[in-house]
């Protein structure tokens, strides 16, 4: 998805067979909500329960507050809030969407230190904003949800979690779509007998110096993280299945003299906002207007590549083959530097097999391996996602391989009183995430607010609603950049069609979220 938002999503690395998820710590036996009941155990009430204290956790706590609604609860797996800028660790960790525009609209942070925020700041910014609106009361942590299911008959959901069951009026998932490790399950890889991790689960206490490390992958996070352990390592290998696109990144510490002027002249920080929001917007340009607009955008990196790569066979190595926007453009001004450097070798040839100390790739070559590092994404949909059913009992990862269905990326039909945020067709690849969770928030909370002023205890959108929504988001689809550009990403499915990205501008996004349209949803009063 693009524009993130997130630390950054990567390009999977080659694969032989299925892609494995990192399993959830807690997870319990499917209906666990209904074994605990039976049991007699009595759950805890919430009219409205929130899953995540990511960024959309706490936009929605601030949201929901901001109506007069206080009953809530915010149940976060993790010791803490932050959701993937407490999750991601990695060496130069940061964000690549500019930090005036990659923060709230109703909190904005005069003193970042960056134009771009690294993940100890991001964090930092997020904790302040929870503790002055005061969210942090509301949040539940170390609190893994193992199963929802909706009971028809209470009109509730039933909650299973890692320390007790909840029932709630409503439920919402505020889980991001980069929370769960994806490693490919490439032969061998459980033989391998030094150290290995994904970049989601970095390992800090093991020692790089001197290493032979391999990187599998070359997404988001990989290029974020090889420059800095590039000088460390004695020996690093890259394995790369197809070449980002990578455009300068510009960063910059900010003076003391721009955050003084923006703390006095609030007006100043929402020009700046704006201008940055113009900037990646026109990213749409390439994305689903007419791909002739890569031009530009594809000088801007092809010049990167020939200022900051000299040896024609690398640079060639290093080109992408397919149209800027295919898969998701990279901003980073140390990564070439890095594949540079005496010691880092690229090897693009396919991965035949993992071994006790090295890698073979399908050409024959063995590399040999100390420490194996993966920079090959997260598995989409969110794991939770497995454990949250509608009203047929299938879950909604179950829905979303069958096809990513949603209205607006915020309900889905056959999931009563259930919302959610970033869901399919609910993200854009041409602006902040940030922008589309506010929008998101503002959307849900309406309808809970509607539905306590009118008494509605049971709402879910059309089918017919969602299927027309779904028809046009596809047929605006077919001629995108992320469709016909030449590549497979985790922009499309299996089968080639769009895997849930918004086909238009984010600010008609807006526009159709502005208020809560009952017209499109069946609903049941008490």
């Amino acid at each position: 998805m693009a524009t993130k938002k997130t630390p950054a999503a990567e390009t999977p690395a080659p694969e032989t067979s299925a892609p494995e998820t990192s399993a959830p710590e807690n997870a319990a036996p499917a209906n666990a909500a209904a074994e605990n009941a039976a049991s007699g155990n009595t759950p805890q009430h919430f009219p409205v329960v929130v899953i995540g204290a990511g960024f959309a956790g706490i936009a929605l706590g601030v949201e929901l507050r901001a109506k007069g609604i206080t009953d809530f609860v915010i149940l976060e797996r993790s010791s803490g809030l932050g959701g993937t800028w407490r999750a991601n660790t990695y060496p130069g960790c940061a964000c690549d969407v500019p930090s005036q525009l990659y923060s709230y609209s109703f909190a904005p942070n005069p003193d970042w230190s960056r134009t771009y925020g690294t993940q100890p700041e991001i964090l930092a910014y997020l904790e302040k904003v929870a503790a002055d609106f005061e969210i942090v009361p509301h949040m539940r942590f170390d609190v893994e949800v193992a199963d929802a299911r909706f009971d028809e008959d209470a009109q509730q959901w039933r909650i299973a979690t890692s320390k007790g069951d909840y029932t709630a009026d409503v439920l919402i998932s505020a889980v991001g779509p980069f929370s769960e490790a994806n490693i490919p399950n490439l032969p061998g890889r459980e033989k391998f007998a030094g150290t290995q991790f994904h970049s989601l689960h970095w390992d800090h206490d093991h020692d790089l110096t001197g290493e032979r490390v391999a990187v599998i992958g070359t997404g988001a996070s990989a290029v974020q993280f090889i420059p800095e352990i590039q000088p460390k390592v004695g020996k690093l290998t890259v394995f790369q299945r197809s070449a980002p696109w990578i455009v300068s990144r510009l960063d910059r510490r900010t003076t003391g003299v721009e955050r003084a002027l923006l703390r006095k002249l609030p007006v100043l920080g929402k020009a700046v906002r704006g201008a940055f929001y113009t900037g990646i917007e026109s990213f749409g340009l390439v994305g689903f207007v007419d791909k002739r607009f890569r031009h530009p955008y594809e000088a801007l990196g092809k010049l990167q590549l020939l200022r900051q790569v000299r040896d024609p066979k690398l640079r060639k190595i290093l080109t992408p083959d397919y149209v800027i926007g295919c898969k998701r453009a990279i901003f980073s001004d140390a990564y070439f530097p890095a594949l540079t450097q005496p010691n880092v070798e690229v090897v693009t040839a396919g991965i035949a097999e993992i071994r006790e100390h090295s890698i073979v790739t399908a050409d024959g070559v063995e590399h040999p391996v100390d420490t194996l590092i993966w920079g090959t994404g997260f598995g989409m949909p969110a794991g939770v996602f497995e454990r949250i059913h509608g009203a047929d009992g299938r879950s909604i990862a179950d829905r979303y391989r069958e096809a990513p269905s949603s209205y607006l990326g915020t309900s889905i039909a056959g999931f009563p009183n259930f919302f959610t945020t970033l869901g399919p067709f609910g993200v854009v690849g041409n602006q902040s995430a940030v922008f589309m969770i506010e929008s998101q928030a503002r959307y849900i909370v309406d309808a809970l607010k509607m539905m306590r002023d009118k008494g509605i205890a049971r709402v879910v959108v059309r089918p017919e609603v969602q299927e027309a929504f779904l028809a046009d988001v596809n047929a605006r689809s077919t001629d995108t950049a992320w469709l016909t550009g030449g590549c497979n990403s985790y922009y499309t499915t299996a089968d080639g069609a769009n895997s849930g990205l918004y086909p238009s501008w984010s600010f008609e996004y807006a526009r159709r979220t502005r208020r809560f349209d009952a017209e499109s949803y069946e609903m049941r009063t008490r």
